[in-house]
This record gives structure tokens, sequence and C-alpha cells, in this order.
């Protein structure tokens, strides 16, 4: 691995609303688990180029402009006339943690994989839960493109990020998600889903259960801010110190960014995993999901 490795994000790109210094003052950012991913990777000075669709009003073409701006390449992004992307609204407790409104059920995101889009096959391809879940209706159309992908090279990586807001009961959930881990490299998960999804709630558990589905490389963010690596039978688990959260969002997706890029950057596990804590503890203390740029 070389840092010269080229990677693709698929997913969703949402209008966010993020509390503003004043009462009930919110600002508006662009954002999306896959999304904020693409952009950390980019800013560590990857390839990256992001697969969604989009609509052909102001918000998607800021998008675009947004996505452009942070050096992730849309060629891949298709547009959908008439429609427009979804938005979501964020509400922090005081500890930071974060709840989420959502409107989305028109977003043109949920048709990417009615068809089997047209890749040009990266080193890593990189999807979430929630891309599985937004596009669900497309599974068979998802799973030929990952089976494309990997018999033309391209690794992998997933992140469960499960839902349940999204799927209309669990069982439908664990089919789709047996249906794309066999065909997963690399997994990021977190405790908290794995005991929501698979009723497991030991770190070591579900790694061992990711090996078994074919995972060569697992990342299990654990309860109390402990990281936990299974790779090539090597065992690594590193604690992240607590700081002051103002809001959690996106903390899960840049700790995802910042581990690839440095392994994508021939960095051993333990560095990666450092990287990793030190730009999610960064990311907490920021309001929305993206740092400013300026920041």
């Amino acid at each position: 691995m070389t840092g010269e490795e080229t990677i693709c994000c698929a997913g969703e790109v949402m209008v966010e609303l993020a509390p503003a210094a004043g009462e009930r003052l919110y600002q508006q950012g662009f954002a999306g688990d896959t999304f904020n991913t693409a952009v950390y990777l980019a800013r560590a000075g990857l390839q990256v180029r992001y697969l969604t669709r989009l609509g052909d009003d102001a918000l998607s073409s800021a998008a675009l402009a947004q996505m452009r701006l942070e050096g992730v390449d849309t060629d891949s992004v298709a547009i959908s006339p008439g429609r427009v992307p979804g938005l979501y609204m964020i509400s922090n407790d005081e500890q930071g943690e974060r709840q989420f409104s959502y409107w989305r059920s028109a977003s043109p995101a949920r048709e990417l994989f009615d068809t089997v889009p047209e890749v040009s096959p990266p080193d890593v391809f990189y999807f979430s839960g929630i891309t599985l879940a937004v596009t669900a209706a497309g599974l068979d159309n998802l799973v030929a493109m990952l089976e494309q992908l990997r018999s033309r090279g391209t690794r992998i990586a997933f992140d469960p990020n499960y839902r349940p807001a999204l799927w209309g009961e669990r069982a439908m959930a664990q089919r789709h998600y047996l249906a794309v881990l066999p065909l997963c490299d690399m997994i990021f998960a977190t405790s908290e889903d794995d005991a929501l999804l698979w009723d497991i709630d030991d770190p070591s558990a579900s790694q061992a259960f990711y090996r078994e589905q074919g995972a060569a490389e697992v990342v299990i963010k654990g309860n109390g801010l402990t990281a936990y690596v299974s790779s090539e039978g090597e065992q690594y688990q590193s604690r992240a110190d607590r700081v002051d959260a103002i809001d959690t969002t996106g903390a899960g997706d840049a700790f995802n960014a910042a581990y690839m890029a440095q392994r994508l950057c021939g960095a051993g596990i333990g560095e990666s995993i450092a990287h990793a804590q030190a730009l999610s503890a960064r990311v907490v203390q920021h309001r929305g999901a993206i740092i400013p740029r300026d920041e």
C-alpha cells in the first residue's frame, strides 16, 4: 500500500442543519455517513470519488460544489431531474450526544442501485449499513456491483452502521447484511450496533462473527472509548482519552477515514488507531459532522 490508492465511497449526501451558537439557530451544511468519511479521506490527501444520486435543484448544485471544494471527485454522481436531496436536523444533549430528525423519504439516493452502476474499479470501495438501508430495494444490484468490483481486485470496506428506524424489521436488515458481508474485506463496527442487530455484546465475539463472514481486518469501536482490531491473526486494543464533546455527529465516520487513510499509506494498526481516535476526538468538539475547512 502506497497511499496512491483510489477510494470510492457510496451513499447519500444530505442537507445538514446543526445547532449554532444562538438559541433556535441552525447552520446549514452537507453531510452523510459515507460522505463524511469521503471528505476526511480527501483531506488526508487520498484520491477519493463519491457514488450517489442528487437532484437538479440549487441545494444539489451546492452539494456538488462542496464535494469539489473538498477534492472529492464527482464523476460518479448521477442526477435525478426534479428531485431534491434529503435533510436531517441534529439535536444534542448536555453531553453532546446527538439525535437526528430526518426528511429523506424522496431522496434520489434511494434509487442509487435501481440498476447496477457502472463504476471504474477503485482500489477500495467503501459503503455502510445506511447505504444498504436507503437503497434496500436495489440489494441484488448492489451485490452484483460488489462482486464485479472484487473480481477486478477492489477491496471492500463496510461500516454496518445499523439504524433500526430505517428498516421495517430486524430480520429484513439481517438478510441484507448477510448478503453483503461475505464480500467485505474490512469491517468497521460498533459494539452498540452489534448488540442491536446480532445480539452480540462482546468485542471479541463481534470480531469472530465478522471473520467468519470472510473479513480479513475487523475494527470494533467498543463501549468506553476502546477500539479493538483483529487483523491476520493479531489482536490490538487501544483506549482513547475522553474529551468534552459538543456534538458527537460524524465521530465514527471520521474514525473510519483516518484509520483507512493511515492503513492505505502503509501505517501499522497501532498508529492507525491513534490517528483515528485523535481525529474523532477533534470532530466531537465541533458542531456538525464535518469540521469547517478553516479550522
